[in-house]
């Protein structure tokens, strides 16, 4: 018998996780308070701590996205790379 293995599809809620826990890895390499950043970028605090929180799903602009990755100097294509083995199963049937 042939094993297959099962797809696993990430949610749209584990992509804005996955953004947001990237947000939170550039402001920190970059030694910025959740304050800071926001400021830098517009935004409030708030918005910046519930997009960085693991079990808060808050969406995310174009517009943020671009501004973070040109504070950050990385490319904004790099926030919606996602990593699927991190959500969810692989098992093989």
């Amino acid at each position: 018998m042939k094993k297959k293995k099962q797809k696993e599809e990430m949610t749209f809620a584990d992509r804005y996780r996955e953004i947001g826990y990237k947000i939170a890895y550039c402001r920190k390499h970059m030694n910025l308070t959740q304050e800071e950043l926001a400021e830098k970028v517009g935004v409030s605090r708030q918005h910046i701590g519930a997009i960085e929180a693991p079990n808060v799903d808050r969406k995310v602009s174009l517009d943020l996205i671009f501004s973070i990755a040109e504070l950050c100097n990385v490319e904004p294509e790099w926030f919606l790379q996602y990593d699927v083995q991190r959500f969810g199963n692989s098992k093989e049937l």
